[in-house]
């Protein structure tokens, strides 16, 4: 994450325009591979040296905001350790104690002058060690001695690409509110959408703009009244979920500067942003489009779309992976098969379908999840069981008779 110093932007109006670098440009890769280089090959060299390097090969050139925000996203692809031969406060309390003694013990001796190197023989001495490794544990724990162990690597591309996405985070850190609609996406990205919502505890407001579409409303951390860091970082960390999105805008209100000026920044699909977080949500087993394509093939009354639908169940969404029309008279039945589900989890999906669901729905369920008949009780008659794949046929025949 950048920090608020590292942050470029311009300013059309009230409108914040991040300055983006172009992943592609050839200066700016040699900048990033340059960066790399000196990570890679830093392995047990303090934090301290390792900043020194940098400044030493890029501290006087233009633009130092860049050349800081892309060092701050490698280190924080490091990690760090304290190492040291002797406990660090210890040897500080001996050495600052043995050094109050010979400054008192001077005060009294005209002529004589303070030794560091006696001060730490003496501490050596009574930690029955080496000099050398006293005056080198003095300071380890401090963060600028601590030592890499780590480091993650990665491309000079990537390196960009993750830096313009860093830029849009600290932004939106400064939000009161973002809006954003989301187009066209299938129903294992709307889930892994609001999986995100609820794992970063997120506020959002869901609502439909049409078919297909949704616009998620979601506080931004300056709206809040307390825990606005810890807010606003969660928010942030959620946009490489959002970037997963093929067709999406985003709006958000601003807070800016030290007045705290209402400005507007705004980000889409279109601005070409790269993730750097998995599609989690997409996987798809191969039993479930066997199913689609059996459904199709044998039902004539009923088409199956993955037409996604976000439905509220209490306090969280429900995203149905498929929906059933009927062709006769175009009512809909929604369809969730439950075949690779952890059974803890299908236990509560089954609650809260029995508390909140207020629309024709078809659970199919695997007999892999050793789910008991005592657990179904409550539902209505809409549960297919199956071993391998749903049997379409039957799909087809409860979704009737919900019709009925």
């Amino acid at each position: 994450m950048l920090t608020g110093k590292m942050v470029r932007v311009r300013y059309a109006r009230e409108h914040i325009i991040p300055q983006y670098l172009d992943a592609s440009d050839p200066q700016w890769l040699l900048v990033a591979e340059q960066l790399l280089g000196i990570f890679r090959s830093s392995n047990s060299v303090t934090r301290g040296q390792l900043e020194e390097e940098i400044d030493d090969l890029f501290g006087a050139l233009p633009q130092p905001q860049v050349h800081q925000g892309l060092a701050k996203l490698l280190e924080d692809r490091c990690e760090f350790e304290v190492q040291s031969d002797l406990p660090p406060e210890e040897v500080r309390e001996a050495v600052f104690m043995a050094a109050a003694r010979t400054r008192q013990a001077l005060l009294e001796q005209i002529g004589t002058t303070f030794s560091r190197h006696e001060v730490l023989e003496a501490v050596a001495r009574q930690m029955k060690t080496e000099p050398a490794k006293v005056e080198a544990s003095l300071f380890a724990d401090l963060k600028s001695e601590q030592r890499l162990t780590q480091f993650s690597d990665t491309t000079p591309d990537r390196l960009l690409q993750r830096y313009n996405v860093a830029l849009a985070q600290a932004i939106l850190l400064r939000s009161t509110g973002v809006d954003i609609v989301i187009r066209g996406e299938t129903p294992a990205l709307y889930r892994q959408l609001l999986r995100q919502v609820k794992f970063r505890r997120l506020i959002c407001d869901v609502e439909m703009v049409k078919a297909n579409a949704y616009r998620l409303h979601l506080d931004g951390p300056l709206s809040l009244f307390s825990a606005t860091q810890k807010y606003g970082l969660q928010l942030a960390l959620f946009l490489p979920t959002l970037l997963l999105c093929a067709d999406f805008d985003l709006n958000a209100k601003l807070r800016w500067g030290t007045e705290r000026k209402a400005k507007v920044f705004q980000l889409s699909s279109k601005d070409g942003l790269v993730s750097h977080q998995a599609e989690t949500g997409a996987y798809v087993p191969p039993e479930v489009p066997m199913f689609v394509e059996m459904f199709q093939k044998k039902i004539a009354d009923w088409e199956i779309r993955e037409e996604a639908e976000i439905i509220p169940l209490g306090k969280i969404f429900w995203v149905p992976d498929y929906r059933l029309v009927h062709r006769a008279t175009g009512q809909c039945v929604m369809l969730d098969i439950l075949g690779f589900w952890r059974r803890s989890s299908v236990e509560r999906h089954l609650q809260l379908l029995r508390e909140n669901a207020d629309r024709p729905f078809i659970i199919a369920l695997s007999d892999q999840l050793n789910i008991e008949e005592a657990d179904l009780d409550g539902l209505p008659d809409n549960v297919v069981r199956f071993r391998n794949m749903p049997l379409a046929e039957e799909v087809a025949k409860r979704a009737t008779q919900l019709l009925l």
